[in-house]
């Protein structure tokens, strides 16, 4: 299929460069996904935030809602349907929304991750005391930024150490624009695989964790089909442990970038605004899944017809110069963050945010107490970035610790 419309992500620039050169022409924009699949992208924060108000009224996520994928329209072999169609939290509106999303919340409430904060503190201790004696030129992406949120969100659905490393790699295969269709679907069903069978696990012995407590929940005839578990698992395991990679990996290089702002962070203990700069100034979501538009509608002034697919940008609204002014592209920890989007808005508010921000904060307030001397072994310019318009971030941060005396 060939629309004649822009190509995000651009062959020959970032994905954050094309929405930034996109957004200069209007807040939201008709583009052209890879397979040739057209769709609207929201690229400020006054268009982003329209379209997250309008969940569940404006704009749904049940793909049922988008005829381009159902009509021949969009071929059967395209790499993202797996996404797009799959059975789970963030395909469903309306009172299945409020269900799935209260049944997975009693494992997530603020009093239960603040519970978890010592079990966390251990595992980034004993990640660093792995970091340290790797000496310098490890690399912090497998050694720390990956192992971290992986074994966090392991531990949380009782997933055994030994098979947590093809939970990465399935993630980052389905995550990738690079990935082909053949791929795609091997990877979407390994996963799904697995995750049925970590079900029937955790029915015949239980534990405690939430993936036992989903099981039981739906065991107990709480309105929890097997498909809809095995898609909250496949949501939370994906998105609940990808975006805080690339949350951590984003800080670490812009602290490297903004050695004063780093200075700021260690006087003050300000690691927790570091997190919230980060979230703004660099989201891990380029773009989220797609939005279907329920009727006719027009946002910041663009139409956008009934029917159509829409994506967000986080990363080109934290950058919008209409919110955050002449100094929106400058990392600033002293910012006031009133109106950051970082975390969603409205009824999908994002709801693994307390352990994103609790997670993230012990990392970097541990890793610059224990290297203070911390840096990069290479220009930030240079290192390397996941090839996906989803979550994205650095792949591979090699650093020198600053431990010879």
């Amino acid at each position: 299929m060939t629309t004649g419309l822009p190509a995000f992500p651009a062959a020959d620039e970032s994905p954050l460069a094309t929405c930034l050169r996109l957004r200069r022409t209007a807040p939201v924009v008709e583009v052209e996904f890879p397979g040739g699949v057209p769709a609207y992208l929201a690229l400020t924060t006054t268009a982003v935030r329209e379209i997250l108000a309008g969940d569940n009224k404006t704009f749904a996520r049940d793909p049922r809602h988008w005829p381009a994928l159902h009509d021949g329209s969009i071929p059967a072999d395209w790499p993202l349907r797996g996404i797009v169609e799959g059975d789970h939290l963030s395909t469903k509106d309306g009172a299945d929304h409020r269900r799935l999303r209260g049944l997975v919340g009693k494992g997530l409430t603020p009093g239960r991750v603040q519970d978890m904060e010592a079990r966390i503190q251990r595992l980034v201790d004993r990640l660093l005391d792995d970091v340290v004696a790797a000496g310098d030129g490890v690399d912090l992406v497998p050694s720390f930024t990956e192992a971290l949120p992986m074994a966090v969100i392991c531990e949380l659905f009782g997933v055994p150490g030994p098979e947590r490393a093809r939970l990465r790699n399935w993630t980052s295969t389905l995550l990738a624009h690079t990935t082909t269709p053949a791929e795609a679907f091997a990877t979407q069903n390994s996963l799904m695989a697995y995750l049925r069978e970590l079900v029937e696990r955790k029915h015949r012995e239980p534990g405690d964790d939430l993936t036992s407590g989903l099981v039981q929940a739906r065991d107990e005839g709480d309105r929890l089909t097997t498909d809809e578990l095995v898609g909250v698992l496949w949501l939370m395991l994906v998105a609940g442990h990808e975006t805080t990679v690339h949350l951590i990996g984003h800080a670490i290089v812009a602290l490297s970038r903004h050695p004063d702002q780093l200075a700021l962070a260690k006087a003050g203990d300000r690691w927790a605004d570091v997190v919230e700069e980060t979230v703004r100034y660099r989201h891990s979501v380029m773009m989220t899944s797609f939005r279907f538009a329920l009727r006719d509608v027009s946002v910041a002034g663009v139409p956008i017809p009934k029917g159509s697919a829409v994506g967000v940008s986080f990363q080109a609204a934290g950058l919008d110069p209409a919110e955050y002014g002449e100094t929106a592209d400058r990392f600033d920890i002293t910012r006031e963050q009133t109106g950051n989007l970082g975390f969603g808005h409205g009824p999908r508010y994002c709801i693994g945010a307390p352990l994103a921000r609790l997670e993230s904060r012990l990392a970097l307030a541990s890793l610059y107490r224990r290297l203070p001397n911390l840096r990069l072994a290479t220009d930030p310019d240079d290192l390397p970035y996941s090839p996906s318009f989803f979550t994205i971030g650095p792949t591979s941060i090699p650093v020198d610790l600053g431990l010879a005396p």
